[in-house]
């Protein structure tokens, strides 16, 4: 008579399971550790500097889309007054 369908080993199937999860668990949490180690705080200045080129490649981005969009709603405002659709 059989325990389960593994042949009664369940219960070490269950535990090597566990213990295996364990050791992925802890494996992960130390190359965790390890690259958090590899982290350095940007200096004041770096901050100042990328904060800058954020503001500004942001302003010129909108800059840039807001002529795009209006060249675009003119073009298109342009073909449907010639096609007959805005009287």
């Amino acid at each position: 008579m059989a325990n389960n369908e593994n042949g009664g080993l369940g219960k070490s199937n269950f535990f090597a399971g566990i213990t295996g999860a364990w050791a992925n668990m802890t494996g992960f949490l130390n190359d965790v550790r390890s690259e958090m180690r590899k982290v350095v705080t940007p200096s004041r200045k770096e901050v100042q500097v990328t904060t800058t080129v954020v503001i500004i490649a942001v302003f010129i981005f909108g800059v840039f889309f807001f002529v795009t969009d209006n060249v675009f709603k003119v073009a298109v405002n342009m073909l449907l007054n010639k096609l007959g659709g805005l009287k």
